[in-house]
């Protein structure tokens, strides 16, 4: 789904461009605890942590992006995601954009695969680039 406010499940995967609790829809994201450490170091911040915000907190502008479906089914929100959402909330986790960021937390919460649609595009690029260096030895 594309519009800006469609029908929402639970352990649906939101997209937010740029930017149901007590009957009120929240968002489980992977976020970065302190202040202090939003400078990433080489894609990485140590104190890290999934947190549960309401929808309109974290954006108001989203879309439904459960792209996966058609290859792996969509866990049981009740009795796996949501247990695995509260057991998570309490640990630090380390953000690594190439092996364990929001998309990669999103689809293990959903599918229990970790994956990355965006970091795999970026590998698609790179990795010819690097194969054709290390033939050449360049490298």
């Amino acid at each position: 789904q594309h519009n800006s406010h469609p029908k929402l499940y639970p352990g649906d995967i939101l997209e937010f461009p740029g930017n149901k609790r007590d009957g009120v829809p929240y968002v489980a994201h992977l976020t970065i605890r302190d202040s202090d450490t939003k400078l990433l170091l080489f894609g990485r911040a140590i104190n890290s942590a999934v947190k549960l915000d309401p929808l309109d907190v974290v954006g108001k502008k989203y879309r439904v992006r459960n792209y996966l479906d058609d290859k792996h089914p969509p866990r049981d929100f009740y009795n796996l995601i949501k247990p695995e959402i509260d057991d998570i909330m309490a640990k630090p986790i380390t953000f690594d954009i190439l092996f364990n960021n929001s998309e990669h937390q999103a689809t293990m919460f959903r599918y229990g695969v970790k994956k990355s649609e965006q970091i795999e595009k970026v590998y698609s690029k790179i990795v010819p680039t690097w194969k054709d260096l290390f033939e050449k030895k360049k490298i």
